[in-house]
């Protein structure tokens, strides 16, 4: 089989990525460019100023990667984007761009579900994982569990019913007096606290069955203890770092949990753990520990691979364009609410 080169383009939320991806060699070079700084001062993305940078971003980011690989645009076989879900004006930059310039040399464009790549970035490193077996795809914006049949075949076993788990360390992050993104915020602050001075809720884990998630009761207990702490003068720093520390324990306890209940109902050999907070050190050793029992083998990918690349968009596009699925008439659509479990239907609306 002739190898095909893969330009992918990411611009769902504030990283700005590209990445080729050779179907024989692999990933041969991939850029991420985060917008952290930029909306760090807002505490949170601010969605038409990361439209604005991916604009800025994205042209330069494609020649450095370019010259740093050593290749043409004309060596270019396909061009996969993310369409969704994400934000739509970030969505949209990457679907001109990548639409344009497809068009322009008469290549496929391969429009990529966001998850659905998270879902497959491990295998960036290694060939494979057995299948079936449970995803964990959590994030800023999602915290599922997804059965995986095969590439392509997923179905929701649990999702979260209010905010995600990502979005949960960065409202906390916020009450903590902490800056954006909260995440590595919160497990930084964490390392000094004391283990048991403070309490949170595991909310939907009394229902041995129940397989959902939810945080948002998790973040109004943190707002009120900060609010009690702050009037009774206590709100220290060694008391934010408790604080930190029993609220990542909370969310991190209620994600392995989950985890676990899902393995023992579907009895899979693999959980994959992905998305931004899949680099969390708690939730990894936390992971590793109680499926190290079960002989379940957990997988995870580098630390540059868990939050928002290129590398897996093009990754995944390599799949779907030698599944000869591509935008034949390279419209500029996206969905920024789009469910891993309906990524046919909304493909087949490109051809």
């Amino acid at each position: 089989m002739t190898s095909l080169l893969i330009l992918g383009i990411e611009t769902s939320c504030d990283e700005t990525a590209t990445a080729f991806y050779d179907s024989e060699k692999g990933l041969i070079g991939h850029k991420v460019f985060s917008q952290i700084d930029l909306h760090n001062q807002y505490g949170g993305v601010v969605p038409e100023l990361a439209s604005r940078d991916h604009i800025k971003k994205l042209l330069p980011m494609v020649d450095h990667l370019l010259n740093d690989t050593g290749k043409t645009i004309n060596d270019l076989d396909a061009i996969a984007y993310t369409a969704g879900p994400g934000l739509s004006g970030a969505l949209l930059v990457g679907s001109v761009m990548a639409n344009g310039l497809a068009f322009s040399l008469g290549i496929p464009s391969v429009p990529i579900h966001h998850m659905e790549a998270h879902l497959l970035a491990p295998l960036l490193e290694q060939d494979s994982a057995k299948m079936p077996f449970i995803a964990l795809l959590v994030s800023g914006g999602h915290t599922l569990l997804i059965k995986v049949e095969s590439k392509g075949d997923y179905k929701i076993i649990g999702q979260t019913l209010d905010d995600a788990a990502g979005e949960a360390f960065d409202k906390g992050a916020k009450l903590l007096g902490l800056a954006y993104p909260g995440g590595p915020e919160i497990s930084r602050l964490a390392e000094s606290g004391t283990e048991g001075a403070f309490t949170f809720p595991r909310p939907l884990l009394k229902d041995k069955k129940n397989l959902d998630f939810s945080f948002s009761g998790l973040k109004t207990s943190l707002m009120y203890r900060v609010k009690q702490l702050k009037l009774d003068e206590l709100f220290t720093d060694q008391c934010r770092a408790d604080l930190a520390f029993a609220y990542e324990e909370a969310i991190v306890d209620s994600l392995v949990e989950k985890t676990h209940r899902a393995v023992n109902k579907i009895n899979v050999d693999s959980v994959i753990i992905a998305g931004g907070v899949g680099a969390n050190k708690k939730l990894r050793s936390k992971m590793s520990k109680t499926f190290r029992k079960k002989n379940v083998e957990v997988i995870f990918p580098s630390l540059e691979f868990c939050t928002d690349n290129a590398a897996m968009i093009a990754l995944t596009g390599s799949y779907r364009f030698q599944q000869g699925i591509h935008n034949e008439n390279y419209q500029i659509t996206v969905h920024p609410r789009w469910s891993i479990d309906k990524i046919y239907e909304e493909i087949n609306a490109y051809g």
